[in-house]
């Protein structure tokens, strides 16, 4: 006799503003707070989680639209997440109506791990039992000290061998940073950069030039990830892998990435690209390439597609989503030793601390 699969019953969204310990910036953009939009779907005798980062109008978004169409339906993921592709066709799949389906989507998988009582990655299929991770953060408008001493936390106190630091403000500061970055964590950490667009392709190709000098593996957004001809071309002539795919909303935009050859490993965002169910798809495009991917922050969401994943290289621990999920989530993973292991527990093991997250609550 076949279990009956229940059906959804609700779908609700609300919106946090979590300001920043002090401004940040990177290469091309300056913020002071982050909003994070927070999915809980009730199927049956479980509650799913979901979020992503993104406006607060995702809210009315998933509550009035997305939510509606999958309501009153068995929870069988890839089917609501058909339901919900097709009923957005006419309000354009890229930004902010992605990040409110990967919200949803993701808040679905874990509802189906959870009534399973599996661990999602389970449920997705188990590739491996933990995943590794690089530290992200050095900000352009942190000073040299200040940068040092956020690397020296990641690298001699948290035992993180891979790291990241923000460049693209100017062509002489940048290698700066990169100098002191180096020698600062020593010569065994694997050290990466990530220019967010900024340069033109001619720069990108003169700083490549000095970050092999400084043994730099992993060079994101050297140009505008929209200019595949441009990534194209610097990866023909630099020893560093050019990576890029955050902004990546559907599949056809990987795609394009992939079959242009214009990155070494394609970065995937599970709470932009589509969710879960999107990411897979993303994921085996890069395979057939024989390109690794790597997820692009929401480090607790990323650590169960990184563990379903064969070709899997690392998550990005942001260090504003691991402050914000560590905050606002129960069960949030600890990034100490370079690797996370997603939990036993049923989902993806968190759940909203909602009395810490009430002060941070803003409408619609």
């Amino acid at each position: 006799m076949t279990a009956s699969v229940p059906a959804i019953t609700a779908v609700e969204a609300r919106a946090y503003l979590v300001p920043t310990r002090t401004p940040e910036a990177d290469g091309t953009l300056e913020w002071d707070s982050t909003t994070i939009v927070v999915v809980h779907v009730q199927a049956g005798p479980v509650t799913g989680l979901g979020w992503t980062y993104a406006d607060v109008s995702c809210v009315p978004l998933i509550t009035g639209t997305l939510g509606p169409v999958i309501q009153g339906k068995p929870l069988d993921v890839p089917a609501r997440w058909s339901d919900m592709q097709r009923r957005i066709r006419n309000l354009g799949r890229p930004g902010i109506v992605s990040c409110a389906l990967s919200a949803v989507d993701t808040a679905l998988w874990d509802a189906a791990a959870r009534l399973l009582d599996l661990p999602l990655c389970r449920l997705l299929g188990k590739a491996r039992d933990e995943v590794a991770l690089y530290g992200s953060g050095g900000f352009t408008n942190l000073t040299i000290p200040e940068l040092e001493n956020q690397l020296d936390g990641w690298v001699h106190k948290s035992g993180i061998p891979r790291v990241k630091i923000k460049i693209g403000r100017d062509l002489a500061l940048d290698v700066q940073r990169v100098q002191a970055a180096r020698a600062v964590v020593g010569d065994d950490v694997e050290l990466y950069v990530d220019a967010n667009g900024a340069y033109s392709p001619g720069e990108a190709r003169r700083v490549a030039r000095e970050l092999e000098d400084y043994q730099v593996l992993w060079f994101e957004e050297p140009v505008t990830s929209d200019d595949l001809a441009g990534l194209a071309e610097l990866r023909r002539t630099t020893t560093v892998d050019v990576a890029a795919g955050e902004y990546g909303y559907d599949l056809v935009y990987f795609a394009r990435m992939v079959g242009a050859r214009a990155v070494d490993c394609l970065q995937i965002d599970v709470t932009r690209c589509g969710g879960y169910t999107e990411w897979a798809r993303a994921a085996a495009v890069a395979a057939a390439a024989g390109l690794d991917v790597s997820a692009h922050c929401a480090p607790n969401l990323s650590a169960h597609a990184g563990a379903s994943t064969p070709n899997f290289r690392h998550i990005e621990w942001f260090a504003d989503h691991d402050r914000i999920e560590t905050l606002l989530f129960d069960g949030a993973l600890d990034p100490t030793g370079g690797r996370v292991r997603p939990g036993d527990t049923a989902g993806h093991g968190l759940t909203l601390k909602d009395a810490d997250a009430a002060e941070y609550l803003i409408e619609a």
